[in-house]
């Protein structure tokens, strides 16, 4: 197995075990603080490469300058992401049936931690690429039977969407080695030493679970910018 949609929910999820064993409700906190910082500088990534190809701030933006794509390997497992179309207009509205995060997240048993990444993920991510998009998680599959994402007054129509920006798209060795170092930010700025070492733990995690060499992925991106866009 590569790095991949499940690799990255893993990430995610051990931060949170840590996290909140270790410092409880200060450690949920630090948790929330930092899927928000992640996802917002991928959107402001994606808000970055927009700006460069001269193109407006709005929601057809961004869901073409979106950074990934469902995995061969996610979808050979049968948990690639499943969705339906809920209401186009004025806003869009979208019910996910089916998510290889929350697989993951499932598979370890861990619904608290899956609902407090999804629930601020991906509203964190359009704030980060423009904040005066109103991004609404009211439903996560980990609490639900479905996840329900709205977007206000998104200004989509008919026919008038563009496929995604493949040449924008990133890697999951990228994605996890992002996550990974976005939380470990966060958690020794908030816990210090202690943070660090808790980072450090996670990466042993990391590789007690998928082996040596993709820990060595995640840390190649070691001096990566994840702030700027390439």
């Amino acid at each position: 197995m590569g790095f991949n949609e499940k690799s990255h929910a893993f990430l995610a999820a051990r931060f949170y075990v840590r996290l909140t064993e270790q410092f409880g409700e200060r450690g949920r906190l630090a948790f929330v603080h930092g899927t928000q910082y992640y996802a917002g500088q991928r959107g402001r990534r994606m808000a970055q490469r927009a700006i460069r190809d001269g193109r407006e701030l709005n929601y057809q933006t961004y869901q073409e300058y979106g950074e990934w794509v469902n995995t061969e390997e996610v979808k050979a497992m049968g948990c690639a992401n499943q969705s339906e179309l809920v209401t186009l207009a004025p806003d869009y509205q979208v019910k996910i049936t089916r998510c290889p995060w929350h697989t993951q997240f499932a598979e370890m048993g861990l619904t608290e931690a899956g609902h407090e990444y999804c629930a601020h993920l991906d509203a964190a991510i359009s704030r980060g690429f423009n904040p005066y998009i109103v991004y609404e998680v009211s439903k996560t599959l980990h609490k639900s039977d479905c996840c329900i994402h709205t977007v206000r007054n998104a200004g989509l129509e008919p026919g008038k969407s563009a496929p995604k920006k493949m040449e924008y798209v990133k890697p999951f060795s990228y994605h996890c080695a992002h996550s990974y170092y976005a939380y470990a930010e966060v958690a020794e700025a908030v816990f210090g030493a202690e943070g660090r070492q808790l980072a450090a733990a996670v990466l042993d995690d990391f590789e007690a679970e998928y082996g040596r060499e993709m820990r060595e992925g995640i840390e190649a991106h070691r001096e990566t910018n994840f702030n700027m866009a390439d």
